[in-house]
């Protein structure tokens, strides 16, 4: 009788590990297969809302109900095709000045200068010199003094930034009154009216029924979401804006970094000084007045933090067209400007405070 017992137990001790024969329920098994599958796609999804895509559903939410509330209150002022594209034309100029601020601020920077960048830039591309050599030769030379000379202005700023060490806020706020002030210089305080019109006729005109404004900040969004994103120069200003002296001590040269993403702002203003000098046809000192607190408002929407190390292309786009229709809709219910300020200095404050309540529930424990 104990041999049959221990009979067993041998023959169980002889088996490999793990291969025990063991009865298993299907129907288990597969609900357990099931539980699983939707506990990992809800945690996908999850991740995905709480992400960047999260971000920018909320702010296109955002974006669609402000619309509804033009429709309610302006009818077909708002919701007509020439007012849609009103909207674009206006979002164009101070969506491209905000694409640069986008990259300065998730650098880790602050550009308060980008205003009077526009001013002088449009100043410098519209005087009597530069006007007849566009009109002698190509109107190319209009266009390039004044991506030069916001490039430049960048350029000095990075340099005063980068070596110089002197805080961004300061350098900024510096040149901002510096610019301004050329800006004035140069023009007599009057307003230069542009009168070559090949010019006009080039970026006035449409393509396939969108102003040429909205194509150039389609391709310069498009352009920088590729450079943020898909490029070294994207991963270094994010790791450059995340924590410098980790970045430096990776191999990457950071100050030539910094002074390059505030040449990149600068380019972006002079881009949006010819569009413009398109726009009003004319060069004025007066251009650009609180574009500053317009681009960082619409990065700050979008996504970008203040802080720097993280950005967004399509939330800033996203962000600038909010603002855009909210002016719109306040213009059509006839509201005043002082208003409007109002509502963007509220707006900017509420991102700002939900910014900081998800950083701080990113790195709670």
């Amino acid at each position: 009788m104990s041999e049959e017992v221990a009979r067993p137990d041998k023959t169980l001790q002889d088996e490999p590990q793990g291969q025990a024969m063991v009865e298993v329920d299907p129907t288990a098994t597969a609900a357990r297969s099931g539980r699983g599958g939707s506990t990992a796609a809800s945690s996908v999804v999850g991740s995905l809302l709480r992400g960047g895509a999260g971000r920018n559903v909320g702010l296109v939410i955002a974006l669609v109900l402000l619309c509804v509330v033009g429709i309610a209150t302006a009818g077909d002022r708002f919701a007509s095709t020439a007012n849609l594209l009103t909207i674009l034309r206006l979002a164009a100029v101070i969506g491209v000045v905000s694409i640069g601020m986008t990259f300065v601020i998730t650098g880790g920077g602050i550009d308060l200068s980008v205003g009077a960048l526009v001013a002088l830039a449009s100043v410098w591309a519209t005087t009597l010199a530069t006007q007849q050599m566009g009109a002698d030769y190509h109107w190319i030379f209009m266009v390039s003094t004044a991506l030069l000379v916001g490039a430049a202005c960048g350029l000095v700023n990075g340099l005063l930034v980068a070596y110089g060490k002197i805080v961004p806020f300061i350098a900024t706020l510096a040149m901002l009154a510096g610019a301004r002030g050329l800006a004035e210089i140069l023009s007599d305080r009057k307003t230069q009216i542009i009168s070559v019109n090949p010019f006009l006729d080039f970026f006035g005109g449409s393509l396939i029924g969108v102003p040429v404004l909205v194509w150039m900040f389609v391709l310069v969004a498009a352009a920088g979401w590729v450079l943020l994103n898909r490029t070294t120069f994207g991963r270094r200003t994010f790791a450059v804006g995340g924590n410098a002296e980790a970045a430096r001590l990776a191999g990457i040269k950071v100050q030539r970094h910094t002074v390059a993403l505030y040449v990149l702002g600068g380019l972006c203003c002079g881009i949006a000084a010819v569009m413009l000098m398109a726009r009003t046809t004319t060069g004025s000192s007066t251009h650009g007045q609180l574009y500053e607190l317009d681009a960082i408002a619409a990065v700050v929407i979008g996504g970008t933090l203040l802080s720097g190390g993280r950005g967004t292309i399509v939330g800033t786009v996203i962000g600038v067209l909010i603002f855009t229709t909210l002016n719109n809709v306040f213009t059509l219910n006839n509201l005043s400007i002082s208003a409007q300020s109002v509502a963007k200095g509220l707006i900017i404050v509420i991102a700002v405070l939900l910014q900081q309540r998800l950083a701080a529930r990113a790195t709670a424990p």
